[in-house]
């Protein structure tokens, strides 16, 4: 079962059907939709308050250092998305429920 946190691999419309890393950021109380709420992950790194950076741990799967895209939310099928591959750290869940609050402007 997926849950909020998990990493897992999606094709986005714009990057020639490449699959990418995405966090779940959707609230886990939606599980029963048949969409879920992510925010695409990069090893572009950049220098933003929306962008959270993570280091590649075995807990979570990645091979690089990454950013989490916060600012660019997406929704997509449940089908379209791959089982989760990792799971992102607390502390890093907590910096981008943070980065969160200032993309949605709730800060």
């Amino acid at each position: 079962m997926m849950q909020r946190g998990d990493l897992v691999a999606v094709s986005l419309q714009g990057d020639c059907g490449k699959p990418r890393p995405a966090l779940i950021v959707q609230t886990d109380l939606l599980a029963d939709l048949n969409s879920l709420v992510l925010c695409p992950v990069t090893s572009e790194l950049h220098t933003a308050a929306f962008r959270v950076t993570v280091e590649p741990t075995s807990a979570n799967g990645l091979r690089v250092l990454s950013q989490v895209m916060v600012d660019k939310l997406f929704t997509v099928p449940r089908i379209k998305v791959s089982e989760p591959f990792g799971r992102l750290e607390d502390d890093r869940m907590r910096a981008v429920d943070k980065a969160l609050l200032l993309v949605v402007g709730l800060i």
